[in-house]
Parts: C-alpha cells; structure tokens; sequence
C-alpha cells in the first residue's frame, strides 16, 4: 500500500499541472506489492499538458519515489482494459 509520504511526493510533483485526478491502480492499490515493484499513477490532466511534460513527471516520480513509476493519462487508458484498472483504482487527490 502506498504511504503518506509517496502520496505527498506524487502530490507535490502533479499538482503544479492542475490534476484533475489523481490516482494508483495495481499491486500498490491492492497490497501486493514487491520490492520490484512500479507505482502505477492514473492522472486526468486539465487540456494542454504535452507528451515531453508527461515524460518528465514521471522521471521526476521515478526519482523521488526510489523506484519505477508508471504515469498513463485516463484518456489514454483502452476502453477494454479500464474496467480492470477502475476495480482496484484508489483517489489519492
């Protein structure tokens, strides 16, 4: 499970874009994360936030975090696979 401090650092690295959502799917929404483990990060950006800012974020997370970070915008997210993310899907902001 994700703790208060990763949620304050993902926090602090998107907010500054004006997030409309943000939220962690897979093994950290459902305890079952390794230690080779990624963080899985869902974010519904407002217009305007460019593929090289998305990229960035998530260098920055990855960073932070100490470990993998996997960023993907809600519009991204295939129709077929989404209702497997929105089962486990956890709002963090």
């Amino acid at each position: 499970m994700i703790n208060v401090h990763q949620k304050s650092i993902i926090k602090n690295v998107l907010e500054p874009y004006n997030p409309k959502f943000i939220g962690i799917f897979g093994s950290y929404a459902t305890n079952e994360q390794t230690g080779e483990s990624d963080i899985d990060i869902m974010v519904d950006f407002v217009p305007g936030i460019t593929l090289l800012d998305i990229i960035g974020m998530e260098q920055e997370l990855t960073e932070r975090l100490g470990c993998k970070v996997d960023l993907v915008t809600k519009s991204s997210v295939n129709k077929y696979i989404d209702p497997y993310i929105q089962k486990n899907l956890i709002k963090i902001a």
